[in-house]
């Protein structure tokens, strides 16, 4: 595990330096399939190009660390709904990243299951010692499974841990490959028709174990683009109120379709999800300090578990509120 994340923190730094694609006339916005948020119906009516004037290529990713690699490389300028997790990793190894908003929390939707042949559940988790789990590294239910373990003292140097994404990691899991898998998405529901959780969303987050994603870009990005990022960031908030007041099931039928899944799936999916509005974000409970802090707890249980050299002192400066602000007026 440490090796992975080694090896992938190496490859962003020498990266660092490389030139990105300029916003004036076209972007590159990386985001998830079988993931449906409401940004999505926005996505399919060209809103986004409408409203900030440029060409929008959309690229999907299969984890968090992807998109920070895009990004690092400059191909990709903003991503949309990484893990916070992925960008603590970057940020920690001094990548030039910002947060810019909560782009969803989804204690429900993140989480790790058990093989039904195991018969483990939270009331007997030690049994899991010396088991093979498959995790997809760097990402926010690698976050969640290393909170997870250390609450049910089962030792990570006992267990076998491979990386793989959560697609590969549900067909591991089905397969008997791996005897617990951890996940999110449409690989999180495939893992649970093949076994269990250990914990639900809530006893997670009773335990602090908080789960959301967020929209980033490269620094340098924001600052020379802000008003073009401002609008973004408004296209997706007005997404999110419309979806939050509705739910309409016209809008559902779009954002299903555009994430990949069918009907029934997509509104499983989402059904887990929050979208807290922009004025809400600016609160003490996200961008007003507590997002922050929880950034830097992600980085320190990362580098006690010996998944990153080194944390920031501090993830103040992680954070770009002003996009937002400027949202929110």
């Amino acid at each position: 595990m440490k090796k992975v994340l080694t090896a992938l923190m190496v490859g962003m730094g020498m990266m660092l330096t490389a030139p990105f694609a300029s916003a004036q006339d076209e972007i590159t916005v990386a985001y998830f399939l079988e993931w449906p948020m409401p940004f999505m119906a926005a996505k399919a009516a060209g809103t986004y190009e409408k409203e900030m004037g440029v060409k929008i290529n959309w690229r999907t990713f299969e984890t968090g660390t992807a998109m920070s690699a895009a990004m690092a490389s400059g191909d990709v300028q903003i991503a949309v709904s990484q893990g916070v997790p992925p960008f603590v990793v970057a940020a920690s190894a001094g990548q030039p990243l910002q947060v810019l908003d909560v782009a969803v929390s989804y204690s429900d939707n993140d989480n790790c299951v058990v093989g039904t042949n195991m018969e483990v559940d939270k009331t007997n988790a030690m049994e899991l010692k010396g088991k093979k789990v498959a995790v997809p590294l760097g990402t926010a239910a690698h976050y969640g499974f290393l909170r997870q373990m250390d609450h049910f003292n089962i030792p990570l140097s006992s267990l076998s841990i491979v990386n793989m994404p959560p697609p590969e990691g549900a067909a591991a899991l089905a397969q008997g490959a791996v005897d617990f898998a951890c996940g999110y998405g449409g690989g999180l529901m495939r893992m649970k028709e093949h076994g269990n959780v250990l914990l639900t969303g809530t006893e997670k987050e009773e335990l602090g174990i908080l789960v959301f994603d967020v929209t980033s870009a490269p620094t340098d990005f924001i600052a020379e683009n802000e008003d073009l990022v401002a609008i973004f960031l408004g296209v997706t908030a007005a997404a999110n109120d419309k979806w939050n007041a509705s739910k309409d099931e016209a809008m559902l039928k779009v954002i299903a379709k555009e994430s990949g899944m069918d009907l029934e799936g997509a509104r499983s999916a989402i059904s887990t999800m929050k979208f807290p509005s922009a004025q809400e974000q600016l609160t003490n409970k996200w961008f007003g300090g507590s997002a922050q802090t929880f950034m830097k707890g992600v980085a320190d249980v990362f580098v006690e578990a010996g998944s990153i050299k080194s944390a920031l002192p501090s993830y103040e400066n992680s954070v770009n509120a002003g996009p937002l602000k400027a949202v929110s007026r």
